[in-house]
């Protein structure tokens, strides 16, 4: 008997998750409404945004903190 019981703890948890995915909640018309009223982006304002950030002047490296700037020369 309790192994019928760990059994169908184990396939209850294992079904919950597949449970919540099938669930929708129904939307209303006014939560339509609040959905349609974000900003739209404007392409002028983005291209002019992206011409005001300046050049770097040095190429950036991701890597440039792990490892050294200069490569060590070894001796001869």
């Amino acid at each position: 008997m309790k192994t019928f019981t760990i059994a169908a703890v184990i396939l209850s948890l294992l079904a919950m998750p597949a449970y919540a995915q099938g669930r929708h909640p129904k939307q209303t018309d006014e939560q339509k409404a609040k959905q349609d009223t974000k900003p739209k982006v404007d392409e002028k304002a983005y291209k002019a945004a992206l011409e005001r950030i300046p050049e770097p002047k040095e190429k950036y490296d991701p890597w440039g903190v792990a490892r050294p700037a200069e490569p060590a020369k070894k001796p001869k």
